[in-house]
């Protein structure tokens, strides 16, 4: 069953996949953001299938913003592709989304919860995300351009 709060403002954030518009979604991440642009359709509606996804819905019933979770649901979590749509930046979406993820019944209890952001760390802070510690003990693979080469 799908988990969903309602705020005073008529902004509803939900967890419920049939109510998530992909093709908005893939247009923020895709051709918006600064981590996946030119993320393929296929590639970014798998990582949702994968994938706890929110939704952020403005009071007339449109996607507002999403994030999601890449998690175990048990040990650990990844918060990310949090993106609020220009209309509903000024209106407290992106804390909406954030509170959200943090009491989801699903996320409680986990060891980790991790994400990276590169002009957000006010808000991640309210929400007790701190700089990574441990660094020296994280390694990573990045293909940069993994989106742009021919598949």
């Amino acid at each position: 069953m799908p988990h969903e709060i309602a705020h005073a403002d008529g902004y509803t954030i939900s967890d419920d996949q049939a109510r998530f518009d992909l093709e908005r979604a893939h247009r923020w991440i895709g051709q918006e953001s600064y981590w996946a642009k030119g993320i393929p359709m296929a590639t970014f509606a798998k990582s949702v299938a994968g994938s706890l996804t929110v939704g952020a819905y403005a009071p007339g019933g449109e996607m507002a913003g999403m994030a999601r979770v890449v998690t175990d649901r048990a040990t650990f979590a990844w918060l990310c592709d949090v993106f609020v749509d220009e209309p509903g930046r000024g209106h407290g979406v992106g804390k909406k989304i954030v509170a959200f993820v943090k009491g989801h019944p699903d996320l409680q209890g986990l060891r980790r919860m991790h994400l990276a952001t590169a002009d957000a760390h006010g808000l991640y802070a309210q929400y007790g995300f701190k700089p990574l510690t441990g660094v020296d003990r994280w390694m990573e693979i990045v293909d940069r351009e993994v989106y742009s080469r021919d598949a």
